[in-house]
């Protein structure tokens, strides 16, 4: 398995090309913007891009689904609780066209040869998911490097996002954490050093 990341946006948010080495085909996490990079990159590699997955729903990462939906013909999953279409929470920018699924946490989506694990982890948003796949977590904007996201935007939860971490930070062994903005990690690093995991783990 071969993991791209590919910052996007004004933001800088991380889309990742989740790649399987054996088949060429990919899962794109979080197109947020600029789906030209993402494509281009796609058909440079020769990959066949079979879903896009969503870790939750706000604009800078989902800002290019439809174009990248559009060109490769990918199925969309997310959580229904980001879902635009629910109405209450005014940073949601994605409603998920009648031919995507939801997902919710303990479900396994296996997709490009590959099995992502679901781990509810909201806080930043009510519908935010992990995503695990082999070594690797795709937190989103639930863990970054050092920190986590903000919850004070409408559905954010302070108590939610520790419980969340903590979550995280409770599963057995070490993965390479992939967030949604800025530098990847450990998650072992962020057990030992991330203020607000310590804080989490002592709850």
């Amino acid at each position: 398995m071969l993991v791209k990341t590919l910052p996007v946006g004004q933001l800088e948010t991380n889309c990742y090309v989740v790649v399987n080495e054996n088949t060429l085909e990919c899962v794109v996490i979080d197109p947020g913007d600029e789906a030209n990079t993402i494509l281009d990159y796609i058909e440079s590699n020769k990959l066949k891009c079979v879903a896009i997955m969503l870790t939750h729903g706000h604009y800078d990462h989902v800002g290019a689904v439809d174009a990248v939906r559009k060109e490769t013909g990918a199925t969309v999953y997310m959580n229904e609780l980001d879902d635009a279409r629910r109405g209450r929470q005014n940073f949601m920018r994605y409603t998920l066209p009648e031919d995507g699924r939801y997902y919710s946490d303990g479900d396994v989506v296996e997709l490009a040869g590959l099995r992502f694990d679901v781990i509810a982890t909201p806080g930043h948003t009510p519908g935010g998911v992990t995503l695990r796949c082999e070594d690797c977590l795709f937190t989103g904007d639930t863990l970054f490097r050092g920190s986590c996201g903000r919850v004070d935007l409408p559905g954010g939860d302070m108590k939610q996002e520790l419980a969340s971490l903590k979550r995280i930070c409770s599963l057995p062994g070490d993965y390479e954490v992939y967030p949604g903005h800025m530098d990847s990690s450990t998650l072992e690093r962020e057990r030992m050093f991330n203020y607000y995991c310590r804080a989490a783990m002592q709850n």
